[in-house]
């Protein structure tokens, strides 16, 4: 067995530990949406496309490791297709992670402000500076923030508004309606792909996609 596959397998495995764990959680874990989408009108997109052919959604928590390690690819897709391609993502904290939530929160308080990219990006370029913490890393959150020029005053407001916390379980409500198992768990049109697909597989399958 290779090196990269007995990585693939131990990060699945620490998504699906994380799982476990979030759904230990019993009145903190969001109940399914009645009625689950894949997408919703509200739901945030890195690149878009005019003619919707192709659409990618991941489900994802910006302190799982395996969502880190999924990152590269989803950039790499993201930038060959820029334009091509509608490429969303949902936030899915899972309750083992102490920070999951505070970052999915930071990274909704920065879209109000034009800054969702930008902070998407800085939360799984930090990762190591701040996932796996017992403590809450929001201050440090709030840094970033600041790093990247935002109000301070509207972020940190958002970071408390009650409404921003629903935006953050409405994605996660669609995923356990769904029947999202960890993270990063990706669909292709509506349907879920096989776990971490790789550049070439995403590819393959995009550019078929295009062609028809």
């Amino acid at each position: 067995m290779s090196d990269n596959v007995k990585l693939s397998i131990a990060l699945v495995l620490v998504g699906a530990l994380g799982l476990l764990v979030y759904l230990s959680l019993g009145n903190d874990t969001p109940e399914g949406s009645a009625n689950p989408e894949v997408t919703r009108a509200d739901s945030h997109y890195l690149t878009k496309a005019p003619d919707d052919k192709v659409t990618i959604v991941e489900f994802l928590d910006f302190e799982c490791e395996a969502c880190k390690a999924q990152f590269p690819t989803m950039e790499r897709i993201r930038e060959e297709y820029d334009g091509r391609i509608n490429l969303a993502i949902r936030y899915f904290p899972l309750g083992g992670h102490q920070n999951g939530m505070n970052a999915a929160l930071a990274v909704e308080a920065a879209s109000k402000q034009g800054a969702l990219e930008d902070m998407y990006i800085k939360m799984y370029e930090t990762q190591a500076e701040w996932g796996e913490s017992p403590n809450s890393k929001a201050d440090l959150f709030a840094e970033y923030a600041q790093e990247l020029g935002l109000d301070m005053d509207q972020f940190e407001a958002d970071v408390k508004d009650p409404e921003t916390r629903k935006r953050v379980e409405k994605d996660q409500a669609d995923g356990v309606g769904l029947g999202v198992q960890g993270t990063p768990t990706i669909y292709l049109n509506g349907e879920e792909l096989p776990t971490m697909p790789s550049y070439e597989d995403l590819k393959q399958r995009i550019d078929a996609l295009l062609a028809e």
